[in-house]
């Protein structure tokens, strides 16, 4: 199955990735032309459009990682505001969709609202991304200044923290300080592959609750 893309059709297959040389106003423009749609995922940087469709496995992480994030804002007691789909865009510079993406010490500022002003209002304190196909790239978020970045590649959670003007690999998140969440989320993949995602969860809660 090849990729279509044409000002009347965009295709497709799954796992595929697409780059375009193409202007601002091209990227509004299939962005329009994709409307709703939740694939192809699209984003602009740099005078480039790149398109990718999520393998199925893709979407099985993106929510196992996103639950474990909320058990562990949930234990410690934090507020939060989560979102996805969501796009984030700076006119001219920058478009991307995050996979889940987290407010934590900003959740008051975009309480409520339906619509953020990316570059006024605050970017998200933690974003999750799946790359299974080479499509993600930590410095999309630079322009955005997104304090920690977690990525999820090659069965591996890299966690990503801003230091000045670029991203730093860290051994721990700013935000579960004592909790070793490259552990966690391997295991509560692997108990979610083996079993299924409640049963991940629920483990999780447990493990939690014991060592309290």
């Amino acid at each position: 199955m090849f990729a279509v893309v044409t000002p009347d059709k965009i295709h497709l297959p799954p796992g595929a990735v697409v780059r375009l040389l193409g202007s601002w106003q091209d990227y509004q423009a299939l962005n329009q032309q994709l409307g709703d749609r939740s694939s192809p995922r699209i984003k602009y940087r740099d005078g480039e459009i790149l398109l990718m469709a999520p393998l199925p496995e893709h979407g099985r992480k993106v929510s196992v990682i996103a639950d474990v994030v909320k058990v562990l804002l949930d234990h410690l007691g934090r507020e939060y505001e989560a979102f996805t789909p969501i796009t984030m865009e700076l006119p001219q510079e920058s478009g991307i969709e995050p996979d889940y993406c987290f407010y934590i010490e900003n959740w008051e500022a975009i309480a409520g609202k339906n619509r953020i002003n990316w570059g006024v209002d605050p970017s998200p304190d933690l974003v999750v991304e799946i790359d299974i196909t080479s499509y993600t790239d930590v410095n999309d978020y630079l322009p955005y200044r997104v304090p920690e970045v977690w990525l999820f590649r090659k069965n591996q959670l890299v966690i990503y923290r801003l230091q000045g003007d670029c991203y730093t690999v860290e051994t721990s998140s700013r935000y579960f300080p004592n909790i070793n969440v490259s552990e966690v989320v391997t295991e509560c993949l692997k108990i979610a592959y083996e079993r299924n995602t409640s049963a991940a969860i629920r483990e999780l809660r447990r493990k939690l609750t014991s060592e309290n």
